[in-house]
């Protein structure tokens, strides 16, 4: 039964993808799309430039998580701080939260890429890189401290009354106790976030960054082709793909832990 459901899921995939291509290549205008678009030689020719220029993507993208998953995790903790004393440092976290998550992100880049080194203030960087790697981490840390503080909520408040009965300050059962648990929880989201600013390292090409977006601008406009792009995408897929599949792997261990769990 297995076996025959298989064949049937393969015939069907194969003829809704066959019936897809040829509608494609049969469409009117195909050869001047395949021309602009999906030309050979353009390819062959952008893809060594692009690949070279994500080296750019893949530094900004490393040193900008190690600053999210850090910076995050401050502003998740100082979002969890209990008491009326400390309900400003708790609003300042909740603004700052609100205010990177509504406002899209090519905005902050302007604003703070651009906007911030033309003031000229003594001691600012005007690198684009550096201000790439700073947005980036304003962004990302703001998702980021929400999946740490649902991460937080989820551990139940006996394990830190636990704790406290052995006579563990609040912050060392946050430290030792509640943020072991919660971490290890939050993996799985934590990976979708970063594909997303894995991806969204492209949008430094606006502040003048060359990476592999911005390399496959100059090639398109070199060229008046439209090919190059698809090489960024090919690029992004060769390594998005296999984190996404880890990142449902994770999730699905995750469910089945929770549900054996749950049964006994």
């Amino acid at each position: 039964m297995g076996r025959r459901a298989g064949w049937i899921a393969f015939a069907s995939t194969l003829a809704t993808f066959g019936l897809l291509g040829w509608l494609v290549v049969n469409a009117p205008n195909w050869p001047a799309v395949q021309r602009s678009f999906f030309n050979g030689d353009e390819f062959s020719d952008a893809l060594p430039a692009v690949v070279w220029a994500f080296r750019i993507n893949v530094e900004m993208f490393l040193i900008a998580e190690v600053l999210t998953l850090a910076f995050g995790l401050g502003i998740a903790i100082l979002r969890s701080l209990p008491g009326p004393v400390f309900f400003p440092i708790r609003l300042l976290a909740i603004g700052y939260v609100d205010i990177f998550r509504a406002v899209p992100g090519i905005l902050v880049i302007f604003y703070l890429g651009l906007g911030v080194p033309s003031l000229r203030l003594p001691g600012l960087p005007n690198d684009p890189f550096v201000w790439g790697i700073i947005v980036l981490t304003l962004i990302y840390s703001a998702y980021v401290s929400e999946v740490y503080r649902a991460g937080i909520e989820s551990i139940h408040p006996s394990q830190e009354a636990a704790a406290r009965s052995l006579g563990l300050t609040r912050a060392q059962s946050m430290r030792y106790v509640i943020l072991p648990q919660a971490v290890r929880r939050v993996i799985p989201p934590l990976l979708n976030d970063f594909i997303g600013l894995q991806k969204d390292t492209v949008l430094i090409s606006f502040i003048g960054v060359v990476e592999l977006f911005r390399a496959a601008q100059i090639k398109e406009a070199a060229h008046f082709n439209f090919t190059p792009y698809l090489a960024v995408a090919v690029v992004f897929l060769v390594l998005t793909l296999p984190l996404t599949r880890i990142t449902d792997w994770l999730i699905a261990r995750d469910r089945a832990r929770t549900s054996s769990g749950a049964r006994t």
